[in-house]
C-alpha cells in the first residue's frame, strides 16, 4: 500500500476574504464558511490533543495520506471545535481507519454513506454533546463541529472530494456532519459502550458507515413486542444495502426513550430486542432476487436460495444489530442502515488532563 504524506501548507493573504475565496477554489472546505487556521489556533489545537504535532494517527484512504495531529488540528480549526474536542476526533478516525470498517469503500462508493459517531460515556456531558431533543439536527455546536471535522479530515486528508475521491451518486447532507450522542440517562439497559465491552467509566466513540437516519413513527402501539414489530417492518426495506450483504455488515438502531421504554417495560433486554428484530426484519429470498442487490454468496449458509420463500436476514446475528437510546420525548426512532460490508469500530477517547 502506497501512503502519501501531506504537509502543512502556509499561506500568507491580505484579508480573509481572500483567504475563504482561495480555500473554496482550492476545494479545501465542504463549502460552508470556515475559522481561519492561523498558526495560534492550530497550536492551541494541538496542545488540546495532548500529543506530537508530528504524530501519525491513522493512514486515510482514499489518498492514503497521513493523518497527523497538526493536520487533524486544522481541519478542527476550520470546523470550528475547540482544543478540548480534539481526543474525540482523533479516536473516531482512528476507529474509522481500522481495517473492518473499510474506509477506503466507504469513501469512494456510489452509495449514500457516511461516517456517523456515536459517543457514548462521561465525555458526552463533558463536551456539551447533544443527546436530546434533534440529536441527528442542529443547534449544538460539540455534535456539530466534531462532526464537521471528521468530515474536513475526510476530504482533505483522506482525498473523499466529491467527483474525485467520493464518487457518491447523490451523496447525503450527513457529509457535512454525522455525530450523535446516547441519551444515557434515559437509557433502560446497560450504557451503549458497555454493550461493546467497554467499561461504564470510559468514554467511547463508535463510528458506523451510515445513510441518513430513517425514521420509525409509531405514536399507537403500547407493547414491546408491537413497537419492534414496527422497527422491523422499516427495518426490511430492500433498497439498502444490508438486505443484500448480510453476514458482513452491521446496522444501528437509535430508539427515542419513549419507544426504548416500552420495550424494557415488557421484560426485555437489548439482546432479546435484538433477537426479534433478527428474527423479523427478513425477506423473501425470491423477492430479493427481483431486486436491490441480489448476493446470495453474503446469506448465511443455512439459507437456501433456491428456496423463493426462505427468509433472508438483514445481518448475520442478532448482535449486529446495534440498539442506542438517543433523543428527547416523542414517539419516534430511527433505522439506520450501513454501507453493507463495513462493520462498526468502537474506541475508547484517551483524556488528555486538557
Amino acid at each position: 500500500m502506497l501512503k502519501a504524506e501531506l504537509a502543512a501548507e502556509r499561506l500568507t493573504f491580505a484579508s480573509e476574504d481572500e483567504v475563504m475565496e482561495a480555500y473554496h477554489v482550492r476545494r479545501w472546505t465542504d463549502g460552508l464558511p470556515f475559522v481561519m487556521p492561523t498558526d495560534e489556533r492550530v497550536q492551541a489545537m494541538v496542545a488540546g490533543a495532548g500529543r506530537p504535532a508530528s504524530e501519525t494517527i491513522a493512514i486515510v484512504p482514499p489518498r492514503w495520506a497521513e493523518a497527523t495531529v497538526e493536520n487533524v488540528a486544522i481541519n478542527a480549526v476550520m470546523a470550528g471545535c475547540l482544543p478540548q474536542h480534539m481526543p474525540l476526533l482523533l479516536a473516531a478516525i482512528q476507529a474509522a481507519c481500522e481495517p473492518e470498517f473499510s474506509l477506503y469503500s466507504v469513501q469512494a462508493t456510489t452509495h449514500p454513506c457516511a461516517v456517523l459517531m456515536v459517543i457514548s460515556g462521561p465525555i458526552v456531558k463533558e463536551l456539551g454533546l447533544n443527546f436530546a431533543h434533534g440529536v441527528f439536527g442542529p443547534g449544538f455546536r460539540a455534535n456539530a463541529s466534531i462532526g464537521r471535522a471528521l468530515r474536513l479530515v475526510l476530504m482533505n486528508v483522506g482525498g473523499a472530494i466529491p467527483g474525485m475521491g467520493d464518487q457518491a451518486t447523490q451523496g447525503t447532507p450527513a457529509k457535512y456532519s454525522y455525530c450523535i450522542a446516547e441519551n444515557e440517562a434515559a437509557t433502560p439497559w446497560e450504557p451503549f459502550r458497555v454493550t461493546r465491552g467497554f467499561s461504564a467509566k470510559d468514554s467511547t466513540v463508535t463510528v458506523f458507515s451510515g445513510e441518513g437516519p430513517h425514521n420509525i413513527n409509531d405514536h399507537v402501539c403500547t407493547s414491546a413486542y408491537t413497537t419492534l414489530a414496527v422497527a422491523a417492518d422499516t427495518m426490511t426495506t430492500i433498497g439498502h444495502n444490508n438486505a443484500g450483504s448480510v453476514i458482513r455488515g452491521d446496522v444501528l438502531l437509535a430508539l427515542g426513550p419513549e419507544h426504548a421504554h416500552t420495550i424494557a417495560s415488557g421484560g426485555l433486554s437489548k439482546l432479546d430486542a435484538q433477537t426479534f428484530l433478527f428474527e423479523q426484519a427478513r425477506n423473501r429470498a425470491g423477492k430479493l432476487k427481483l431486486r436491490a442487490m441480489y448476493r446470495h454468496s453474503n446469506w448465511p449458509v443455512w439459507v437456501d436460495p433456491d428456496d423463493d420463500d426462505a427468509l433472508v436476514p438483514i445481518v448475520g446475528k442478532p448482535e449486529d444489530i446495534h440498539i442506542v437510546v438517543t433523543g428527547g420525548p416523542g414517539k419516534h426512532s430511527s433505522f439506520i442502515p450501513t454501507f453493507g460490508t463495513s462493520k462498526s469500530v468502537t474506541k475508547k477517547v484517551e483524556a488528555t488532563g486538557y
